[in-house]
This record gives C-alpha cells, structure tokens and sequence, in this order.
C-alpha cells in the first residue's frame, strides 16, 4: 500500500528545524500527494546545555531518541547534520542519503571586527569543542577557550554576555539560518580542519523501507557523498566521536579525492595530519589508510589521553538529580 504520509524526525533547535523543513518542502515538491509533517524530538544532547558535550560522553548524543523514534515506527525517515551521526548504527537502520553539502569550514566571529591573528594576548574564544580547541591553541597558545554550548543565537548572544573576544562556529549554519553576515572570518582549513561531515544532512532510514528510500533518492548528492564517505571510515577506524579532537575533510578535484585528516592533543602543543589522494572509488580505503597513517605516528595514545582528561560521563540521571 503507497503511504500517504511520510513523518520526518528532526531535533527541535531552529538549525535543525530548518534543516528537517528543507527537506520537508523538497519532499513536497517532487511527492505533492504526500503529506509531509515534522515530529520533533527531545534528545540527550538537548537535555544537558551546561556541561561540555565531551564530558556528557558517549556517542550519538543527539541522534540516540530520534532512532528510538524509526525503530518503533513514530518516524519514517530522519534528518541529522552528518557531524553528529556515529559511524554505527543500530543493525536495522542505516543512511540513504547524503544531501549535497554546505560550506564545512569553520567561522570566526569576533566581538569587536577583528581577525583572529590580530587579537590581543590572551583573548577570550567560545567553543565547546575539542576539534576547534586542539587547533585553536595550535595556532595561538595564548587564546583563552571558554566552554560554550546553545543553540547559535544562544551563542552569537554569549559573545557579547560573557565579554568573549569572538567565538567559533559552523560556517553552514549560519548560512542557513541567514546569520553569515556576523562572521569575521571565514577560517582555512590550514588554520580549522573541520568535523567530519560538517555541513552535509544525512537522512537516515528503516533498512529495506524500500518505498521511503525510493522516495527521497533524488536529494542524494553523489559528490558529497564520496566525500563524506571517506571522512566517516576515518572516523570509525579512529573509533573516535564527534566530541574528540578529530577532524577530516575530502574533497573531490577532477578524478581525485583528496582528504586531510587531523589528531590533536586538547592543549594544542601537538598535532599529527597528513594529505591522501586517490580514486573516488576508493574513497572508504582511503578515510581507513588515512586513519592508520595517523594512528602509526601517535594517535591512539593521543586519543586514549584526551578520554582520560574528560573523565566519566555525566547521565542524564546524575544531571537531574544535581
């Protein structure tokens, strides 16, 4: 039987109702006899807003509740920003498609209009991620890094509430959300390598749902895919989370994939990174002989170090009791 409806899981923070509601009206246009609806959820990383995303721990932070919500059927499909999806999945669900991706570099927005190498010494930056702390102070030892969490209006608001000197954010959402105008700088890659899969929407299905996954083919980005791709065995191989000092980005050039990949120590002092190229065929072999390269010069210890720093993870159980 043809479904007349299809429910589309999405986080409730606007960047993620944006998202959710961009893939709502692509829906809509190419399936006008469907009726398309959004199914917000609460998940585990919307719960706890004032503790370091590293030192909540675990995986899947902000896509656990939603995958509840496709295996039990409340949801058809659902609609993640590809740098908070682990590389695995629960054995019945998987990713259809990767949408073609938006900038993935990362922004600098300062308080005062000034560029990131010019600001005074020990210049106060928000961030609440490793990635960007281990790169940051590699760049400038200096800088002081300010834990901060929210949404990006939460965000762009702290900048001038907590008296930081700039803060560092996703270049992609703040082109979605039509806030670009606030960014500083545009940061090089040489400077912030970004997450893995930062500005690409992945939208996860039912294994064999064949009809959902029939339905929303058309928005897969085969480019962005091969990238991202790469970027995702890297990642596994690397067993790391999104809330590690771990960055990657592929890009396609011609018939080439190139990725860079990055570990870092959280202090900045050290940093191991490394260029591949190949086929774009090869795109998972290359994420994986990226990330032994890298794990041959150092980064497990780094990464089993950065574990120890964070200590155990809070619960949501032990958050609400104080």
């Amino acid at each position: 039987m043809t479904r007349r409806e299809l429910r589309i899981g999405t986080r409730g923070s606007q960047l993620a109702l944006f998202q959710a509601n961009w893939v709502k009206e692509k829906l809509e246009q190419a399936h006008p006899r469907i009726r398309i609806t959004l199914v917000k959820i609460k998940t585990t990383g919307d719960k706890i807003q004032d503790a370091p995303l590293a030192k909540i721990g675990g995986k899947g932070l902000f896509v656990k509740e939603i995958e509840e919500a496709l295996l039990s059927k409340r949801v058809d499909l659902a609609v993640h920003s590809i740098k908070d999806v682990p590389t695995e999945f629960p054995e019945s669900l998987h990713l259809s498609v990767i949408t073609k991706r938006e900038d993935p570099r990362d922004a600098f927005i300062s308080r005062e209009g000034i560029p990131l190498k010019d600001l005074p010494a020990g210049a106060r930056i928000g961030t609440s991620s490793l990635r960007r702390q281990a790169q940051l102070l590699h760049f400038r030892g200096d800088l002081q890094l300010i834990p901060l969490r929210g949404n990006l209006d939460t965000r762009l608001k702290k900048l001038k509430t907590l008296g930081l000197d700039g803060i560092v954010l996703a270049c992609a959402g703040l082109k979605r959300l039509g806030l670009d105008e606030n960014i500083t700088e545009i940061l090089p890659i040489e400077i912030s390598l970004p997450a893995i899969g930062q500005g690409a929407l992945g939208i996860e299905t039912g294994k064999g749902d064949e009809e959902v996954e029939e339905k929303i083919r058309f928005l897969n980005d085969p480019e962005s895919s091969i990238a991202v791709s790469a970027e995702r065995a890297f990642l596994k191989k690397l067993e790391g989370g999104c809330q590690v000092p771990i960055a990657a980005f592929g890009r396609i050039e011609g018939s080439l994939l190139k990725v860079d990949g990055l570990v870092g120590t959280t202090d900045g002092k050290r940093l191991i990174r490394h260029h591949l190229e190949g086929p774009i065929e090869k795109a998972e072999s290359l994420g994986i002989e990226l990330a032994d390269i890298l794990l041959s010069r150092g980064a497990k210890e780094i990464l089993d170090e950065v574990y120890r720093q964070t200590g155990p993870a809070i619960s949501i159980e032990e958050k609400n009791n104080g």
